[in-house]
This record gives structure tokens, C-alpha cells and sequence, in this order.
């Protein structure tokens, strides 16, 4: 695949890291709470609601239900969750690096898993949320991306919004790759906007150990950024880098 360089202006909107977790029966929602002293830096506090809903005949019941607790940093771009069934890390726009995003994510996972103390981790992902803003006028989306809808010939018409899922099994890493790629509204008038969101994530053979875990994260993060430059053309790379 191509080489991952590192762009001016990324188009990453959000970038995740997600651990999810099995806690001892003893934990409770409120020693997730408890959590709060240790972030000084995420002053700002949101309770995490599940809903579930169950159908019968002639009836559908709505169930809410709190798991945890979301954390915000001050300026709203960096968010923890601490849930009964896991952690997330997120970064918003601007996004810097991976060195700086993944160390932060592990600092915070630290604070969870020394206060949870999890049974096991069931399941591994990163994903990265990107927005293309692709100048008008448009002919062919192609023009920017390698993965468009491939159209017959004889079918009248240009194509002007679309939706496209893919999933492809990693299987060297053993994992799986769930891409996603759509026409979304645009921030103005003179560029048109596709999404592509890449989750990559793991559910079995997940190592025990810190170190092997996090390595797992390392793999994620190459296999991401090949899939993303195989995705795109050198006329989106010079959106990205400015040129």
C-alpha cells in the first residue's frame, strides 16, 4: 500500500481509542464517579445513558439507564468515558499526533484499570472519523477517492450522494474493518463534503498483558493509515497538505 505521510491539515474530524471491559461484580457506578478527583484537566461531567428498548405486541417500552460517566477537557476537543463496560478516549479537531493522542488515551485507560481492576478486555478498536472537502465543481468523485459506486453505463444520470460499507477482515492482525464512506452536509456552499470512517477492532486472542495490549493498538494505527492512503487519490493529498 502507499506510504502514510503526515498531512498539514489532516481531515480527521474525531479519532477514537475503545477498550471494552468485564469489571468484577463489585464495582459499581459509583466508584466510576469516584474517578473524577484524578481529572483535574476534565473539569467538565456528563452522565452516560443507555437506552434500551423492548418490543411485545401493541407495546414498546423505552428503558434508560446510566453506565457511566463523560468527561470533557476544557476547551470541549478531548472527552473520556468511563463506563461499567469500558472506556473510550476521543480527540476532536484539531488532531496533532498519534504519539500524543495514544499516550494520553493509555494515561487515562491507567486511571480506569488501576481503580476497576477489569476481569478481562473482550474487545479492542481505533477509529477515525474523516471529512474530504472537495472543491466545486465536481465532475467525478473519483477525481479525490479510489472507492466510489461503480456505475453501468447505460444508467442515466451523475451520481450526488451515496453510501458505501464495507467490511474486510484483517485477518494478519486478526482483526476486522468496518469502512464507511458518505456524502455529508458541507461546512459552506463551495465544496462538497464526503465522510470516511475507518473502525478497526479486535475481539479475540486479546493479549493480558499492558505492553502487548498496546502494541495491538500500534498495528491498528499503520493498518489505518495504509487503508486511508489506499483510499484516496494525490489530488486529495494536496487538500491535505496544503499544496
Amino acid at each position: 500500500m502507499p506510504s502514510t505521510p503526515r498531512y498539514l491539515r489532516a481531515p480527521i474530524t474525531e479519532a477514537l481509542i475503545d477498550l471494552r471491559v468485564e469489571l468484577p461484580p463489585k464495582v459499581a457506578i459509583s466508584d466510576l464517579e469516584r474517578l473524577e478527583s484524578q481529572l483535574p484537566d476534565y473539569p467538565k461531567k456528563f452522565p452516560h445513558i443507555e437506552i434500551s428498548m423492548a418490543v411485545e405486541p401493541g407495546k414498546t417500552t423505552n428503558t434508560q439507564m446510566l453506565q457511566g460517566y463523560l468527561f470533557r477537557n476544557t476547551d470541549d476537543k478531548q472527552i473520556v468515558q468511563y463506563r461499567m463496560n469500558g472506556f473510550t478516549f476521543s480527540r476532536l479537531t484539531p488532531y496533532d499526533t498519534w504519539e500524543t493522542f495514544s499516550a494520553e488515551a493509555k494515561r487515562l485507560w491507567t486511571i480506569y484499570r488501576t481503580a476497576m481492576k477489569p476481569v478481562r478486555v473482550s474487545r479492542l478498536a481505533v477509529r477515525y472519523i474523516n471529512r474530504i472537502d472537495m472543491p466545486l465543481p465536481l465532475d467525478d468523485f473519483g477525481k479525490y477517492l479510489q472507492a466510489t459506486p461503480d456505475l453501468p453505463d447505460d444508467l442515466p444520470g451523475s451520481v450526488s450522494g451515496f453510501f458505501l460499507q464495507l467490511q474486510l477482515p484483517q485477518d494478519d492482525i486478526k482483526s476486522m474493518l468496518w469502512f464507511n464512506e458518505a456524502v455529508i452536509p458541507p461546512p459552506n456552499e463551495s465544496v462538497v463534503s464526503v465522510l470516511l470512517d475507518f473502525d478497526l477492532f479486535r475481539t479475540a486472542e486479546i493479549p493480558e498483558e499492558e505492553e502487548a495490549l498496546w502494541a495491538v493498538f500500534e498495528e491498528f494505527r499503520t493498518r489505518k493509515n495504509e487503508v486511508f492512503e489506499a483510499c484516496i487519490t494525490d489530488h486529495a493529498r494536496r487538500l491535505f497538505d496544503g499544496a
